[in-house]
């Protein structure tokens, strides 16, 4: 079953978000709604379908684990978006929908273009803020591993720029670099099945296992989690 590939490496990079507003949501009201913020990793550019962008998928496991629980996943990725632009959009797209929690990938087309450092970090500490003014969780997706990311000679910069942010704001990081290495590694995957022939964007069986593995971290950090692979009925 692919389900359990996703989880190679697991152990090595761990990921169990505090997550008080949504925590505090589901106890309350039974709902948990998530909005998923990003360029083409978030909007599922790679694959056949939306529905098999990971948000879909996310919105897919975490319906399954938590029966009788109303969650939805928004998905407002749009392609090539840098951090500036997404930032610009929580005030009138993001905040509006009242999410517990958002995810928020990106940074991948910064390090590309090399926007600057500082400037990334900038835009990055304004947007957290301005997520945490209105009390709702917050995780920031690592950069995506890329199997010649070589051509970027600053990608590492970037991440490392990401990290650093959200730890001195106390915002997890959902280790996709690690775990898309991991699996790369597994030799369970062909490198095409995790990234496609453009070397650049993520495909299907990778954005499965995103959802999958957000699912288990977003479970683990509600305190509803089970163990990976075991049954839930």
């Amino acid at each position: 079953m692919m389900d359990g590939r996703c989880r190679a490496g697991a152990a090595q990079h761990p990921f169990k978000p505090a997550l008080p507003a949504s925590r505090q949501a589901l106890t309350e009201t039974n709902r948990l709604s998530i909005v998923a913020l990003g360029s083409s990793s978030t909007a599922g550019t790679g694959a056949s379908d939306v529905d098999r962008s990971y948000p879909a998928v996310l919105e897919a496991e975490l319906r399954r684990r938590l029966p009788g629980r109303e969650i939805k996943v928004l998905n407002l990725g749009v392609g090539g978006q840098s951090a500036y632009e997404m930032y610009l959009r929580l005030e009138g797209e993001v905040i509006p929908e009242k999410p517990s929690l958002v995810i928020w990938q990106t940074a991948v087309n910064d390090a590309i273009r090399d926007i600057g450092e500082e400037k990334l970090a900038k835009i990055l500490r304004k947007g957290i803020h301005k997520l945490q003014e209105a009390h709702i969780d917050l995780v920031l997706v690592d950069l995506p591993w890329l199997p010649r990311e070589g051509r970027y000679p600053k990608y590492d910069d970037y991440r490392a720029v990401l990290a650093k942010t959200a730890g001195e704001n106390g915002v997890p990081v959902f280790p996709r670099y690690g775990m898309m290495k991991s699996w790369s590694g597994s030799r369970q995957f062909s490198e095409e099945e995790i990234v496609g022939m453009d070397g650049l964007h993520v495909v299907e069986a990778g954005y499965r296992c995103l959802g999958i593995r957000l699912a288990d971290g977003i479970l683990a950090g509600l305190g509803e989690g089970r163990e990976p692979g075991k049954p839930t009925n």
